[in-house]
């Protein structure tokens, strides 16, 4: 099959688009256009036959234009068999055609046309648009829509490698992007001969690794809340150079800190597309591993998403593997979901070597004015936390691509490991959990302290009556549920968070007119210690609905430490104790998270 782009007014015949190739068109002899503002080389012109879609991008001042999307110098979008493209200032229509043989003109006869040669970075197709995600049976309304949607896709400004060849093709760009990688290839050894820490390679034992079959074709996968894409020609390897997005990998061209739309991105350095290729070529996996919450709270289209981040890859021009957390839980950084995913399942059975691996982002705890331009503080420590958890070397982008020295940072001042399974359960330890007359029990603590779990386990098994605002849904109910309960001589706890003196006072109330004593049981656990705790639940519970931060920071901004002088008989300070049966709890436990 072959592709054409036909004059719709006849003025010449059709001109060939060879597939993959660069055919460049504008004002002269071979289009009868003599219009001064269309410039000789107007547009450039890429067909993808496979796909009966041709990339269209301005290169002249004045704009062109594919049915509605309108174009800007350095633009791009793609044009089907149905579209039209106007040369300039919406003259001059043309259509595409792929068939086998050439349509023919009669009116004039055919103009030798120019093709460049095709340089080595061009992709052979062309780049992916939200297009490429929907349904084929989409409404031809729907589907113009969405042409509307896909011109705002491709990335414009400044002209990349790819389209800065086409004015200047070269015979030996392919030998030379080769000696550039070789040379850069050396370099990182040198490097890491001399400890450099831009360099992954940690040890000369095994300079093959073992590698998989080369992924034949763009897939994307959806496991729940994870993402995957494979790129056509990325290999399985047991050595892995992992990658955040945004932020170490692209950066908004708008310069605020979230995009304004698909196309607001650039490339954060220039260094990076060497980088990476130098990485391939020393057998590295290279992996890109991200969250986007924006995806599961609908604030991010995934065919939007989707179609970004091939883009970035087509501008890259290497093969990578993509894993993307849409959504809280397991998967979300800096929790290893996505590597335990990539180990187990998407590495085709190759064994990872942690000792061979790095992986590099931007939130990584450095304070404000971390670097002499002064830059902001990084919005959080996710990244290097996530290193951590896998038991891999970190770095930031700067430390990586440009070879900056390492900068000061914080970690988070709670670590799960730092608890103690041994530790006392309550303090004093010479008081008694169980009373053996009629009480009250009064729970002061954050949400996802602990709370429950305790009270359920040592209380409510020795036969206390028990209270929830969860469960109950208001406190009145609650106070109604343990007048209930002294009334038939039976103990009561109150599992509340009961934060201040108001909300304790009303059941201290219910034990004095019944004449039974009241304790407080204060459960120590910090604010730190319950967000961690708060996401681990979400983690192993299906079902479990996630208690807000803003629920959590709301028992800290109303909290008031319980004393003796509120009519309580005892204050029992409870721990939080971590203790599990299975080893993989545990070990997930023990995560940042």
């Amino acid at each position: 099959m072959k592709c054409y782009v036909k004059s719709t007014d006849g003025k010449h015949s059709p001109i060939e688009l060879p597939d993959g190739e660069v055919v460049v068109m504008g004002r002269g002899p071979e289009t009868c256009i003599t219009d001064r503002r269309c410039s000789k080389k107007q547009v450039e012109l890429v067909a993808n036959v496979e796909r009966k879609v041709v990339r269209v991008t301005q290169m002249g001042t004045n704009p062109t234009s594919v049915g509605e999307v309108k174009l800007k110098a350095g633009e791009s979008t793609l044009m089907s068999e149905n579209d039209t493209l106007y040369m300039v200032n919406a003259l001059y229509p043309y259509t595409v055609v792929f068939n086998n043989e050439s349509p023919r003109n009669t009116e004039k006869p055919k103009v030798p046309h120019r093709v460049s040669k095709k340089p080595a970075s061009a992709a052979a197709s062309p780049k992916k648009t939200i297009t490429d995600f929907f349904n084929a049976e989409m409404s031809e309304s729907n589907k113009r829509t969405q042409r509307e949607e896909d011109g705002k896709l491709e990335p414009s400004g400044k002209r990349t490698k790819f389209q800065a060849s086409v004015s200047k093709p070269s015979e030996n760009s392919e030998d030379s992007e080769e000696e550039e990688i070789s040379h850069k290839l050396r370099e990182l050894q040198e490097r890491a001969a001399k400890g450099n820490p831009t360099s992954t390679k940690a040890t000369n034992d095994s300079p093959d690794p073992p590698k998989g079959r080369a992924c034949t074709k763009d897939t994307w996968e959806e496991h729940g809340k994870l993402l995957v894409f494979n790129k056509k020609g990325v290999q399985s390897s047991s050595k892995i150079a992992g990658f955040d997005i945004d932020g170490t990998i692209i950066t908004t061209k708008s310069g605020k800190v979230f995009p304004t739309g698909p196309d607001d991105w650039r490339i954060l350095y220039p260094e990076i597309p060497k980088k990476l290729k130098a990485l391939c070529a020393d057998g590295y996996k290279v992996v890109f591993i991200t969250n986007q919450m924006g995806i599961s709270r609908g604030k991010l289209r995934p065919e939007v998403f989707k179609a970004k981040v091939e883009a970035v890859l087509d501008q890259l021009g290497i093969p990578v593997q993509i894993f993307v957390a849409t959504g809280m839980g397991m998967y979300r950084k800096p929790v290893t979901g996505m590597w335990d995913y990539l180990c187990e399942k998407a590495n085709d059975g190759i064994k990872i070597k942690k000792e061979d691996c790095v992986y590099v982002g931007d939130a990584a705890g450095r304070p404000a004015n971390w670097a002499p331009d002064r830059k902001k503080k990084d919005f959080s420590c996710s990244d290097r936390l996530f290193a951590l958890n896998i038991g891999i070397n970190f770095y930031t982008p700067e430390e990586f691509f440009l070879g900056w020295k390492k900068a000061t940072f914080q970690l988070p001042p709670f670590d799960p490991k730092a608890l103690d399974p041994n530790g006392p359960l309550y303090d004093p330890p010479s008081s008694s959990l169980v009373s053996s007359s009629p009480e009250v029990v009064v729970t002061v603590g954050f949400p996802a302290a602990g709370k429950s779990t305790f009270i359920k386990e040592h209380l409510v098994s020795k036969g206390y009556g028990y209270a929830n605002r969860d469960t109950l849904g208001t406190w009145q109910k609650c106070v109604a549920a343990c007048e209930e309960a002294l009334r038939n001589g039976k103990s009561m706890v109150v599992d509340n968070t009961n934060p201040d003196v108001e909300s304790r006072g009303r059941y201290i109330s219910c034990a004095q007119k019944a004449g039974v004593p009241v304790r407080c049981f204060f459960f120590t656990a910090s604010l730190e210690l319950a967000k961690h705790n708060n996401r681990f639940r979400e983690m192993i519970s299906k079902g479990h609905v996630s208690v807000n931060d803003m629920v959590i920071n709301s028992y800290k901004s109303k909290f008031v430490a319980p004393s003796l002088s509120e009519g309580f008989s005892e204050i029992l300070k409870i721990n939080f104790v971590p203790s599990f049966k299975d080893p993989e709890l545990k070990a997930l436990y023990q995560q940042f998270s």
